[in-house]
């Protein structure tokens, strides 16, 4: 856990100036909230939920980003937005340039609330990613499209099931400081989830020894980490993805690569983010059931109604039947 993520201040200053623009967001009226109640934001529902299966009774949870029609990579905040992070006792980010908004927010309005990164306790994080704005720095932030994000880091961090369990232990420890009447149902609440997610790893561990080195096209890098827990290698040129992830146009070169590739005979299943869907990837996903390749759909924010395990656990079962299909 830290205090915040420093985003560069070109990408601080011109998501401030998105305050203005009003858009939608997802924050309950006031009047609905309970006073008692730690105030708990996160940047999406994937992570608001979690917080809810942690803190029970004792939070109350706003998510910003919570419906599968919206693109959190371009998400624009809303003052409103600003109002829901200000009063807010505890915040919770992806952070990688996933959620900028969250920073931007934050600087606007003066919060002071402890903040939650996930992307910290991922794998492949670099450890000064993030936190030196200098230019000559090895690792810093690209400008791609819409949004920041780390150079050659995915940060789509919540499909890997191990990262969000030290997440979720951040979330306990955080609101056991704010709340330490209630530390023992924290600490309960998490020990569950822990469980839940040792079963989520079981099932892909399952999934690796079966599927082992067998190949994946990812049409955007959203579940990655779900296909590498499942031991499949990514055959997806680069360029794709990242085009599509960027909202960008797919080059033609590049689009007749990944057709190929989905054409090889080498590619065992398709994983296509709904949320970034374009003419490329429908393309895409039209060659690899040409050719008889299983096509699995993903999202970056909860189905209605689910909680992150059971989500999870959909992935991973789909998956699964697509790879023994």
């Amino acid at each position: 856990m830290t205090n915040r993520t420093t985003l560069p201040a070109a990408a601080l200053g011109a998501a401030s100036v998105l305050l203005l623009a009003g858009c939608s967001g997802t924050t309950p009226d006031d009047a609905a909230t309970d006073d008692d109640a730690l105030q708990v934001v996160a940047s999406t529902s994937v992570y608001g939920q979690i917080a809810e299966q942690i803190g029970g009774d004792a939070v109350d949870v706003t998510s910003i980003v919570s419906s599968a029609s919206q693109d959190p990579h371009a998400y624009e905040a809303s003052a409103r937005d600003q109002l829901t992070i200000q009063r807010a006792d505890l915040i919770i980010e992806n952070g990688g340039g996933y959620d900028p908004f969250v920073d931007a927010l934050i600087d606007a309005s003066g919060a002071d609330a402890p903040v939650v990164t996930a992307v910290e306790h991922a794998h492949d994080w670099p450890e000064n990613a993030g936190h030196d704005d200098s230019a000559d720095d090895a690792t810093h932030e690209h400008e791609h499209g819409d949004h920041d994000h780390v150079e050659g880091f995915n940060e789509h961090v919540w499909y890997d099931p191990h990262t969000v369990e030290h997440v979720a232990e951040d979330i306990a420890a955080a609101l056991s400081e704010l709340r330490p009447d209630d530390a023992a149902m924290f600490e309960e609440n998490l020990a569950a989830f822990s469980e839940q997610i040792a079963q989520l790893e079981a099932e892909l561990a399952g999934l690796a020894a079966a599927h082992q080195g067998e190949g994946a096209f990812v049409t955007e890098p959203a579940p990655v980490y779900l296909a590498a827990a499942a031991g499949l290698v990514d055959l997806t040129p680069p360029a794709f993805s990242e085009a599509v992830e960027e909202g960008q146009d797919v080059p033609p070169a590049t689009l007749l690569e990944a057709l190929d590739v989905i054409a090889s005979g080498d590619v065992a299943v398709l994983l296509t983010n709904a949320q970034t869907a374009g003419a490329e990837t429908a393309e895409a996903v039209d060659a690899a059931e040409d050719v008889g390749v299983p096509v699995v759909e993903v999202t970056e924010t909860l189905p209605g109604g689910a909680t992150y395990i059971e989500w999870m656990q959909d992935n991973i079962r789909a998956l699964a039947t697509a790879l023994d299909a």
